[in-house]
C-alpha cells in the first residue's frame, strides 16, 4: 500500500508538471542575417548599383584629370630646357598645386563614396529593423536576433528569406521607407 501511495504521488507530480508544460506558450525565436538582407534585397542591390555608378563617374573624372596632369608634366619636361628660370619655377609651382588638387579630390571622392554607402546602408538597416519588429508582433515572435550575435541556431528558426520577401514586397525596387521621407 505504501508503495502504491508513492506511485500515485509521483504520477500526480508528473501530471502536474506536464500540465504546466503543455499549457505554456512556446517561445518563438527567429534569426535574421542582416548582411544577407543587404546583399540580396532589391533595396540593397539598388544601393550597390548607385554606389557603383557614382564610383565609375568619380574614377573617370580622376583619370581625365590625371591625364591632364601627365600631359602638363610632359610638356614641362619638353620645354624646361628653353624656359627662363622664372617661367620654369612658375610651371613647377603650378604642377605641384595641380598634383595636390588631384590628391585632395581623390580623398574627397573617397569620403563621398563612404558617406553615400553609409547613408544608404543605414536607411536599409532601419527599414529591416522596423520590418523585423512588425513581423515579430504579427507572427508572435518572442525574440528576433541578428545572426552575427548567435553562436548556433537551427536552420528552422532562420527567417531571413521570409524577411527578404516581405521587404521586397513592401519596399519594391529599392524605395525604402527612409528614402520616402527624404
Amino acid at each position: 500500500m505504501r508503495h502504491c501511495r508513492s506511485l500515485i504521488s509521483a504520477l500526480t507530480v508528473v501530471l502536474m508538471i506536464g500540465g504546466f508544460a503543455w499549457g505554456a506558450d512556446v517561445a518563438k525565436i527567429g534569426v535574421i542575417d542582416a548582411q544577407r538582407v543587404l546583399e540580396t534585397a532589391a533595396a540593397g542591390q539598388a544601393a550597390r548599383a548607385q554606389i557603383k555608378a557614382n564610383y565609375q563617374k568619380m574614377e573617370e573624372d580622376m583619370k581625365k584629370r590625371g591625364a591632364e596632369f601627365e600631359e602638363m608634366k610632359k610638356q614641362f619636361e619638353r620645354n624646361a630646357a628653353v624656359m627662363s628660370q622664372e617661367k620654369r619655377e612658375d610651371s613647377q609651382r603650378e604642377m605641384q598645386i595641380k598634383q595636390l588638387d588631384l590628391q585632395q579630390l581623390g580623398k574627397k571622392y573617397s569620403a563621398d563614396l563612404k558617406e553615400l554607402e553609409q547613408k544608404l546602408t543605414n536607411r536599409i538597416q532601419k527599414d529591416v529593423l522596423d520590418l523585423a519588429e512588425e513581423m515579430g508582433k504579427e507572427e508572435g515572435y518572442l525574440l528576433i536576433v541578428n545572426k552575427p550575435a548567435v553562436l548556433y541556431n537551427p536552420a528552422a528558426i532562420d527567417i531571413t528569406d521570409k524577411l527578404i520577401q516581405k521587404y521586397n514586397a513592401k519596399y519594391g525596387k529599392g524605395q525604402t521607407e527612409a528614402s520616402k521621407k527624404n
